[in-house]
């Protein structure tokens, strides 16, 4: 009997779709790119529920004719590729024939579409990717896509579905990403009946970064520009001042289409090292133009990303783009805004606005006499900056109290009768064998603080050893220990001004969902408006300095942990925030203080899993030497 099965192909346009439509906010990606390569300028994307109920894009773009717009839900139907040579060099957003048809497998689809100069339009009802029902209709120009009920026939995805909210901010998000790659059209996008962002479509990338990073991200942005050997940049990066606590805020387009990219997210790090602080992240957006030849899109189903031809030529044009504007960096961003974009995006009373002129006009030129860093190259930051005493001093005294050594004490001899002495021919009575003498309990050596190394690492001396002590490490767990203790209630400081701050609107509701488990841990968070949230709090032990860096990374770890993992993720930022850092100038009652608790061995790893010291014996250091074999 055979057991190898042939799949209706139903069933396998449905396996099909779930590699292209994992989630509302894939269908809005696909829809939007079809309607830039059909030509449209004005995009309106509206959703609701989520997305999973409903979502709608409506373009001004070239339309379909009647037959086409039949045809188009079938597998591997698409007007963008002809034969196999069109594989070399692909301009178009989509090539692959399979949006449509995945996404119409999955849902319940209305399209209505009409040409410029026809008469009338066409009304398609397709469900489960069966048309039901085709007639002509009446239309404006372009296209409108209208996707009901997504997975409502694939119960296994659907049961995968986050919170209506979680998935909307995900729908806006691939929306925002599609608008800024392309800032010649103009794209609104509306959630439940609010409108979450509108570019106007001037051709200008700063007016689409203000339109959707909003103006203080924009303001912060420095412009970098550069060639390659072929390969253009263009865009701009955040001011090493702006530094963020995640990647979100990347942003990297390749030919217009937004991409992810290990080697291009490394070459912009790299040029800010030394530059930015640790655990701080550059935030982008970068236009990398190249020959469609030299990259290629068609990796995976949902090309987001690419490959190209030569990516350390790639590598190198995004690395000297972003080191050149550092080193010319002149302050914020000029945001000469159109007369059009101001009147559309400016608050009522700011008119233009306002920058630092200065020579803003001026363009840097790459420095190629800079060498280049090893392709891939993770980088570096090491920021010195002067740091108050965190830890309070402690008091004056030896390293260590020695305890006194035990010693038994002698027992008395019971005296017993009067005995004839012995003649003296007898052998003398056997002499009682004495007690066990008992072993002292050592006491420990005492410590000695050396100094400290680069303004990282704490040297100590004990005994025929020598301790080597990541202070910043040490401390993290210090601070970690004291938070994570379930007896120990976690205090709060208010700050004396509140902060503001934007966080988007998928850590928005991660903060939303966590909220009870942040207030426990000592934050005090308010709703401001539909999209900010005031801090009024913040844990005791954190620098209210960090209050944003530290918020921005914990949403980025409560995405993927839950309960006590989760709890542990926020105390670990929370200890990582307050902690004392490399680089910084740190007082001698404080190093001696880590040192002697890394010494005792209450301190061993930091919550990440690093060790907080690494120990020399003399003997080990003789045999470097050479004095001892």
């Amino acid at each position: 009997m055979a057991v190898i099965n042939i799949l209706s192909p139903h069933v396998a346009d449905m396996i099909a779709a779930g590699e292209v439509v994992e989630r509302p906010g894939s269908v809005v990606k696909e829809l939007l790119e079809n309607a830039l390569d059909a030509g449209a300028r004005n995009v309106t994307v509206e959703l609701s529920g989520g997305g999973t109920t409903f979502i709608r894009v409506t373009d001004d773009g070239c339309g379909m004719a009647a037959d086409d717009a039949g045809n188009c839900f079938l597998r591997h139907a698409t007007s963008k590729l002809h034969d196999e040579r069109g594989l070399e060099a692909i301009e178009t957003m989509g090539f692959r024939g399979e949006a449509l048809a995945a996404i119409a497998a999955v849902s319940r689809v209305e399209l209505l579409t009409r040409r410029a100069g026809d008469g009338e339009g066409t009304y398609v009802s397709v469900t489960g990717g069966e048309i039901q029902d085709m007639r002509a209709a009446g239309c404006p120009k372009g296209t409108t896509f209208t996707v009901r009920d997504i997975f409502y026939n694939t119960p296994a995805r659907l049961k995968f579905m986050k919170s209506d909210r979680a998935e909307g901010s995900w729908c806006v998000q691939q929306a925002a990403r599609v608008a800024l790659g392309r800032p010649d059209v103009s794209v609104r996008c509306v959630k439940d009946g609010k409108e979450e962002f509108f570019t106007p479509g001037d051709g200008r990338a700063e007016s689409a970064m203000y339109a959707i990073l909003g103006r203080a991200a924009a303001l912060s942005m420095l412009p970098a520009e550069g060639e390659n050997e072929g390969v253009t940049v263009s865009g701009f990066i955040s001011s090493p001042a702006a530094g963020r606590g995640s990647r979100a805020m990347q942003f990297f387009f390749v030919n217009g289409r937004t991409i992810r990219s290990q080697s291009l997210q490394a070459a912009l790090e790299q040029a800010y090292k030394n530059t930015l602080m640790v655990g701080r992240f550059p935030a982008c957006a970068l236009y990398v133009t190249l020959s469609p030849g030299a990259v290629d899109v068609n990796v995976h189903p949902t090309k987001n990303e690419v490959k190209f031809s030569s990516e350390k030529r790639v590598f190198d044009a995004v690395y000297y783009s972003a080191l050149s504007a550092l080193q010319g960096e002149r302050g914020t961003l000029e945001m000469d805004l159109s007369r059009s974009t101001e009147k559309k995006l400016a608050p009522a009373g700011y008119g233009k606005l306002a920058g630092d002129k200065g020579d803003a006009g001026e363009q840097t030129a790459m420095d190629l006499r800079t060498p280049a860093p090893a392709y891939g190259a993770a980088s570096v930051p090491a920021v010195h900056v002067p740091r108050p005493a965190g830890i309070r001093p402690r008091q004056s005294g030896p390293a260590f109290t020695p305890s006194k050594a035990y010693r038994p004490r002698p027992q008395p001899v019971q005296p017993g009768p009067a005995a004839d002495p012995a003649p003296a021919n007898t052998a003398q009575p056997r002499a009682e064998k004495p007690a066990p003498r008992t072993e002292s309990v050592s006491e420990p050596a005492p410590l000695r603080l050396v100094g400290e190394l680069l303004r990282t690492y704490i040297v100590a001396e004990q005994a025929d050893r020598v301790l080597l002590i990541d202070k910043h490490a040490a401390h993290e767990r210090m601070i970690f220990d004291r938070l994570k203790a379930r007896d120990r209630q976690i205090m709060s400081q208010t700050l004396l001004t509140p902060q503001t701050w934007r966080p988007g609107p998928e850590a928005l509701e991660t903060l939303t969902t966590n909220g009870p488990l942040l207030e426990e841990l000592g934050f005090a968070l308010e709703s401001y408006g539909d999209e900010d949230v005031i801090v009024r709090a913040v844990p005791d032990a954190m620098d209210p300095g960090q209050t944003v860096a530290a918020l921005e990374e914990i949403c980025e770890k409560l995405k993927t942990g839950a309960g006590d993992l989760a709890r542990d993720s926020v105390l670990q930022t929370v200890a990582c925030k307050a902690a004392i850092k490399a680089g910084w100038d740190t007082d001698r009652a404080e190093l001696l203080a880590l040192a002697e608790k890394v010494a005792a061995g209450e301190i061993r790893y930091c919550p990440h899993g690093r060790p907080v010291c690494v120990t020399l014996t003399k003997k080990e250091l003789d045999r470097q030497f050479g004095r001892i074999k």
